[in-house]
């Protein structure tokens, strides 16, 4: 992985305080007004990038391709939450991480999260010609 500058056990911390727009009921996810499992998923994913990606050579990023997660408790709105990632493997372009996410009083997720480096401008014009009607 010397290509990519990586190494296991990089990490980073992503927090936040729960906004009324960060609840169940506002993200559609739940009726009730706790932090949403979808916005502490997508903060996991957002401290798994935020551990690596400044270190890829310009022109790579990682988009994410797996999840396996648990919310383990609610938080209500006015709390900080913080999540972190962790680099725990990697196998060529795939990368595992360990993620978490806790509020002020106790761990609140768990689980892991694979990233997979992509060349961004091959990326995008793959994803852009699926808009192209198919020739016959």
């Amino acid at each position: 992985m010397d290509e990519f500058n990586l190494v296991l056990n990089m990490v980073a911390k992503v927090e936040i305080v729960v906004d009324q727009k960060d609840t169940a009921e506002a993200f559609g996810s739940g009726g009730v007004k706790v932090f949403a499992s979808p916005l502490m998923i997508g903060l996991m994913e957002k401290a798994a990038l935020k551990a690596v990606d400044p270190h890829l050579p310009k022109g790579y990023s990682t988009v994410g391709t797996h999840l396996d997660v648990k919310h383990l408790a609610a938080t209500p709105v006015g709390m900080k939450v913080y999540t972190t990632a962790e680099l725990i493997k990697i196998e060529g372009k795939r990368l595992t991480f360990k993620v978490e996410a806790f509020d002020e009083k106790e761990k609140i997720g768990e689980g892991t999260h694979e990233r997979y480096i992509i060349q961004l401008d091959r990326f995008i014009e793959k994803t852009n010609n699926k808009k192209n009607p198919i020739e016959e």
